[in-house]
């Protein structure tokens, strides 16, 4: 069953990104290579009170029956949820030399203190982060932008 399973999927053309990174965004040409970066939702806890009744007065202003008040409790999204496309360098790119040089083009920038392993692994992942920080990107996801400012990645130049 199994080996029938293999060649039928063997058959099937994959999906123009399939192998190369996570989804890509709309209109991204095919071969290149995308990650994202998620800005969660921003929800606070709005707590209000609220008049149920109002008070009772008498004919001479004084209160006979003070006012009743609830406390209401709401949650509001003060910021939406937002996504951010960046382009990476594809996997087959990130060999083990290409790492190692990773690694060391961060450690010249005192950003990575590990040894040079060829590995990406949690400490270059953080260095990463912290490279790309200054650039505007977030993730522990070597950007092509960063790549490029590192002197990893060609720059494509427009004649």
């Amino acid at each position: 069953m199994t080996v029938n399973l293999a060649l039928v999927s063997g058959c099937l053309a994959p999906p123009p990104f399939e192998g190369v990174g996570r989804p890509a965004p709309p209109g991204a040409l095919p071969g290149t290579c995308w990650d994202t970066l998620i800005e969660p939702a921003r929800v606070e806890t709005i707590t209000e009170q609220v008049m149920v009744s109002p008070p009772e007065t008498a004919a001479d202003g004084s209160v006979t029956k003070p006012a009743v008040f609830a406390t209401e409790t709401r949650q509001e999204i003060t910021r939406p949820r937002k996504e951010t496309y960046f382009q990476t360098p594809c996997p087959d790119a990130m060999t083990r030399e290409y790492v190692s040089s990773l690694q060391r083009a961060l450690a010249a920038r005192d950003l990575y203190q590990g040894e040079i392993t060829g590995t990406l692994n949690a400490e270059t992942r953080a260095a990463i982060r912290s490279y790309q920080k200054d650039i505007g990107i977030d993730s522990a996801s070597l950007s092509l932008r960063g790549a490029r400012s590192l002197g990893l990645s060609a720059v494509v130049v427009d004649r």
